[in-house]
């Protein structure tokens, strides 16, 4: 059978055609996104429709360089590259060379290179970041005047803490004007010396938020020298305000949460100490006057008075002894004396005299015991028991014992 062609040539033969269309190999494709998936392989397949249809899409991943973001379902962009078909399956696709988003992708463009800018500039760094007093006087609120947000803020803090003083700055929070009107709020702010400042506004969209994704307005809170809390939009929406501040709330009401304390908990943590302080005082003056009684009954100890009775008492001790031993002593002596005293008596001369004896000596005191020690007329004296008899020699007679 002739004109007879299998699957393969079909395919090929549509291919070829799809290659030789000019238009088809250099075109701009607008849609959403949806079916977007990231392979292993650095793929990323996905599909691109409208209101009429939808149209296959891939991006190899030698392709990914210039991809400045991540394509996530939802996303309106417009994908620049060739249709062609993938003959296997016998289906034309779009091989995407570059994607970019359409419309408010272009602010979010620009807004991921202002913020790639500013990091790399190191404003992002927590080096920088002060931090936020614990206990405040005064917050300074840089926001609309008649928007929900200072609403929220004022209800929250006054909730809180009722004595803090709120300054507002009723600053243009979008359209012409409101980057100015920010930037003056901060610095004002600033040079009224409060402790700690909300800059922020109300959820919107991206358009509505974007005086807070400005370069001039992130610059002016990285100078400020009052700790900033950055509060725009709803807890989803991110500006270049919440990288810059030194704290980011999710919300207003949040903003507040964070800036102002609670002064009933204040209250109670300040009654919590008071409780330990006392009880704290009353065990240290417990410790004191244990410590006190104590030095007290060493005093009493080392008083002198108590050094004085213990002379005394010894004094008292060592004169018993001192006694006791001289009445033995004397005792000792009087017994050897009379001792002495018996011996003396039977030596004594006088005992002697009074048996009969008589004791006899010379002028010159000698005694005399022998005849030979005495001459003629030589004057002696003879000591009797009544008394003394002085007389002179006439003779002298040798006696021989025989």
């Amino acid at each position: 059978m002739n004109g007879i062609y299998t699957v393969k040539q079909v395919n090929s033969y549509i291919k070829n055609m799809f290659t030789q269309d000019f238009m088809l190999n250099r075109i701009y494709v607008k849609g959403e996104i949806s079916n977007c998936k990231y392979h292993p392989s650095g793929h990323i397949y996905f599909s691109l429709k409208d209101e009429s249809g939808t149209i296959a899409c891939v991006m190899f991943a030698g392709s990914r360089a210039g991809l400045s973001f991540t394509l996530k379902n939802g996303q309106r962009v417009i994908a620049f590259g060739s249709v062609s078909v993938y003959e296997r399956d016998g289906k034309y696709q779009l091989y995407a060379r570059e994607i970019k988003l359409d419309g408010a992708g272009e602010l979010y463009e620009k807004f991921e290179a202002l913020k790639r800018e500013l990091c790399e500039m190191g404003m992002f760094s927590d080096e920088y970041k002060q931090r936020i007093p614990a206990y405040v006087k005064t917050v300074g609120i840089v926001t609309a005047q008649n928007g929900a947000a200072v609403r929220d803020i004022i209800n929250v803090a006054k909730r809180r803490n009722p004595y803090v003083q709120l300054i507002l700055y009723p600053a243009l929070v979008q359209g012409e004007g409101a980057v100015k009107s920010i930037i003056r709020g901060i610095r004002m702010l600033e040079q009224q010396g409060v402790d700690v400042m909300i800059v922020g506004r109300g959820g919107g969209s991206i358009e509505e938020l974007w005086a807070f994704n400005e370069e001039e307005v992130a610059r002016a809170i990285f100078e400020c020298s009052v700790p900033v809390i950055s509060a725009v939009g709803h807890e989803t929406d991110v500006t270049i305000a919440d990288f810059v501040a030194d704290l980011r709330a999710p919300t207003p009401s949040a903003a507040a949460e964070l800036a102002v304390y609670e002064i009933r908990e204040c209250k109670k943590t300040m009654s919590a100490y008071e409780d330990r302080i006392v009880r704290a005082a009353l065990s240290q003056i417990g410790l004191f006057r244990t410590k006190a009684e104590r030095f007290s009954m060493r005093l009493k100890l080392l008083h002198p008075r108590h050094k004085l009775y213990e002379h005394r008492q010894f004094t008292a001790e060592m004169e018993n002894r001192i006694r006791d031993i001289m009445e033995r002593r004397l005792t000792q002596e009087k017994h050897r004396l009379a001792l002495n005293a018996e011996r003396m008596k039977r030596v004594s001369p006088l005992l002697k005299l009074s048996s009969g004896y008589s004791y006899i000596r010379s002028e010159e005191g000698k005694n005399i015991r022998s005849t030979a020690q005495v001459k003629r007329g030589e004057k002696l004296e003879i000591f009797v028991s009544d008394g003394k008899i002085e007389a002179e020699v006439h003779n002298t007679e040798t006696m021989i014992h025989g």
